[in-house]
């Protein structure tokens, strides 16, 4: 069993906290269509961080990692499409972890 990173700990750290921030949107989010938004953009984060870790797909993941920085990215890009200019201080810690999650997964991928 490969061992795991300080940087690959910072990767798992960062995306379970995103994911859980937009799980707890999905539920104290007034608007029922940004509920689903939050969940499915939970999962999504948590789904690509068991895909990027585990044994059975290591043989993919590359393709996992740039789908991960992907997936923060167009994150970051719909938050600011749906708020604009207007920043809440949980959107820029959220869109702050995202960016640092896209830069540990792009330096994991250096070595």
């Amino acid at each position: 069993m490969p061992k795991i990173t300080g940087m690959q700990i910072g990767i798992i750290v960062l995306t379970i906290a995103t994911a859980l921030i937009h799980l707890v949107l999905a539920f104290v989010y007034p608007d029922p269509q940004m509920m689903v938004l939050f969940i499915l953009n939970a999962a999504g984060f948590l789904i690509l961080l068991v895909a990027y870790f585990l044994p059975q797909l290591a043989g993919y993941r590359n393709i996992t990692r740039w789908l991960l920085i992907a997936f923060a990215a167009v994150t970051i890009i719909g938050y600011f499409v749906v708020n604009g200019v207007k920043m809440d201080p949980l959107g820029l810690i959220t869109k702050a972890i995202e960016v640092a999650l896209i830069v540990l997964l792009w330096l994991d991928g250096r070595k």
